[in-house]
């Protein structure tokens, strides 16, 4: 992949990053070049999953992949309900805290290589995490590699008709100094711009969704070999304690 995708300078690497979810509170922003702040809800991050949260897990099928997990408190709720899941994230305060949660979580990039490749049936994008990379088709892309044929993706858009490419830089203040170096590029889709960006390649659209003042959308593979309506929700196998990784050798078979 391409080395803007793989490498770890990462929004979640940043060190006020890391700072909140430590300390589990606020206040965070991404800010752009243009000074423009977006607030992050570390609070809620840090917290056990809601009941939004838990309407989201309810339409997952088969082995969940929670890409961008951060803290792990979906890691950590689906681990509890038997279900076969892994969360990834670059930063390492956020596998900490997933850990401590008691989630199955590896530290490493999407755009890495991964257990399960091709094998996932659900892939999670939530808290924005569409942003990642800031090149939604690569990441979409990149999705379609992770899951089985006819897999679903489930992915939390931004409440508006938005579709925005930005360098953007994680700061605990408003008042912190831009620094070029530590900025990295991030994306914003609402759902229509997702939607777009599917019809453009492998996937179909198969539900959407607001509750608790947050959007959904829910894509499948085009290749589905199964009724996209409604998700099964039915547990699969206990989930399974992932071991640290070794250079690129496989971390959890299943």
């Amino acid at each position: 992949m391409n080395g803007t995708h793989t490498a770890r300078a990462d929004w979640a690497v940043a060190d006020p990053y890391a700072a909140a979810l430590r300390s589990g509170r606020g206040p965070l922003f991404l800010r752009r070049s243009d000074g423009w702040l977006l607030p992050l809800e570390v609070e809620r991050w840090c917290a056990r999953a809601d009941r939004v949260d838990l309407a989201v897990l309810d339409r997952c099928e088969g082995a969940v992949l929670d890409v961008g997990c951060g803290p792990g408190r979906l890691v950590a709720e689906l681990a509890a309900r038997g279900r076969t899941v892994l969360g990834v994230d670059v930063s390492e305060a956020a596998v900490e805290h997933a850990e401590r949660l008691g989630g199955p979580v590896l530290r490493r990039s999407v755009f890495e290589p991964l257990p399960g490749a091709g094998r996932w049936g659900t892939v999670l994008l939530m808290d924005g995490n569409l942003g990642i990379g800031g090149d939604p088709a690569a990441l979409l892309a990149r999705v379609a590699e992770l899951l089985r044929p006819g897999g679903l993706l489930i992915a939390e858009t931004v409440p508006a008709d938005v579709d925005e490419r930005a360098r953007v830089e994680v700061v605990g203040t408003t008042t912190s100094t831009p620094g070029d170096a530590d900025a990295f590029p991030w994306a914003r889709l609402g759902t229509p711009a997702l939607l777009r960006h599917a019809r453009r390649s492998s996937w179909r659209p198969v539900a959407q969704w607001e509750a608790g003042g947050r959007c959904f959308a829910a894509l499948r593979t085009r290749n589905a070999r199964i009724s996209a309506e409604p998700p099964n929700r039915t547990a699969v196998i206990s989930s399974q304690r992932v071991r640290k990784p070794s250079g690129e050798s496989p971390v959890a078979s299943w």
